[in-house]
């Protein structure tokens, strides 16, 4: 579901590092929200992240 449906940005993983460095599993979740866009003249929702909004790659409905 956290997928954005315009840049296909999702969530990424990596490592915790703590001070003295054992690591443990993390993961970044991408700013996905759900809104209502206009596609091909018609009002649907989709999950799209907060850079393609701010950006204009999108028409909201």
């Amino acid at each position: 579901m956290a997928v954005c449906s315009v840049c296909g940005k999702g969530a990424h993983f990596g490592n915790n590092v703590s001070h003295s460095h054992r690591r443990s599993n993390r993961m970044w979740k991408s700013n996905i929200k759900r809104v209502r866009i206009k596609v091909n003249g018609v009002p649907q929702h989709a999950y799209i992240c907060a850079q393609c909004l701010k950006s204009g790659k999108v028409e909201r409905a």
